[in-house]
């Protein structure tokens, strides 16, 4: 379904699919012999939405033969090390005393619960509210208990977000620790700038950012798009990528945080791989991951 200014979503159907493909992901690098992550909710949250497909990928019964277990590994490689990066970013932030964390466009992301946060650290997650209300219910009925104060910001981030994070008990004065992992896609060129404006609004000094900038936004990103839906597709998965992503030039994330008064760093995905011990061969699978830059930076 082709994306509208409206549109809305529940976890098992159109942006929300993605993240239940994204959290299947990551149930699967956890099964890894040598996991690069632990993710023990993963498993159970993608069960909870009910999609079929994903369901028989953890059990083992989809054929992964060919293209299909090619695309596979790729997407359970490539969200183990993008799972990784965010993690390890919210360890530093914490390490240097942030106790603020907002998630934006939060899915089935399990770190409220999963990750060794430092005491007093408040957590504010913020999606649609059918998909905050699917994932708070289903962590509750399989007792999962956060390891840190979690607050709910049920709000479409097409809304006005920025005033419901503070209705949440956001303070605006106090360092935080933002990422937008695997949205700007999904975000028009114009929304993904009004988007890093209103963080930078809330930001206070010594606040950290981290989120992903694709430089291809153009027809490379439709064909990969496409390509990758059809391999899908042949193994049962009715999921057109290219209809939720939004194409069209777009400003460098970079450029854009440099200058609003950000120290930011960009590392190619690559060098990512490489650096947490998963170096890509060059194939037409990896060619695009040298158009993706992993970014952070820290608000002067």
């Amino acid at each position: 379904m082709t994306r509208t200014d409206s549109d809305t979503w529940d976890l098992a159907s159109s942006v929300g699919a993605t993240a239940t493909m994204v959290a299947t992901a990551r149930a699967l690098a956890t099964k890894e012999a040598e996991p690069l992550i632990r993710d023990p909710y993963a498993d159970p949250l993608v069960r909870a939405v009910g999609v079929d497909f994903f369901i028989k990928l953890l059990d083992g019964q989809v054929d992964l033969s060919g293209e299909v277990g090619t695309a596979a590994a790729m997407m359970t490689n490539l969200m183990a090390v993008r799972t990784k990066f965010f993690d390890d970013f919210f360890t530093t932030a914490g390490d240097a005393g942030i106790r603020q964390a907002v998630i934006l466009a939060a899915g089935l992301d399990s770190r409220a619960y999963r990750l060794d946060w430092p005491a007093d650290t408040v957590v504010y997650e913020i999606d649609q509210p059918e998909v905050i209300a699917a994932k708070t219910g289903t962590m509750a009925q399989i007792g999962a208990t956060p390891t840190c104060e979690r607050r709910t910001v049920a709000i479409d981030l097409r809304e006005d977000w920025p005033a419901a994070l503070r209705a949440a008990g956001f303070d605006p004065s106090a360092p935080t620790a933002w990422i937008a992992e695997g949205l700007l896609i999904y975000l028009p060129p114009e929304a993904q700038d009004k988007l890093f404006d209103s963080i930078t609004a809330l930001s206070a000094p010594g606040s950290r950012l981290a989120t992903e900038f694709h430089t291809d936004h153009g027809a490379g990103m439709a064909q990969r798009g496409a390509a990758m839906s059809e391999r899908w597709r042949g193994a049962g998965l009715d999921l057109n990528l290219t209809d939720l992503w939004y194409q069209g030039e777009r400003t460098s994330v970079v450029e854009h945080l440099d200058a609003s008064g950000w120290n930011t760093t960009a590392r190619p995905r690559l060098e990512v791989f490489a650096a947490y011990g998963r170096p890509l061969a060059e194939t037409a699978d990896t060619a695009a991951l040298r158009n993706s830059l992993s970014v952070t930076a820290i608000k002067n």
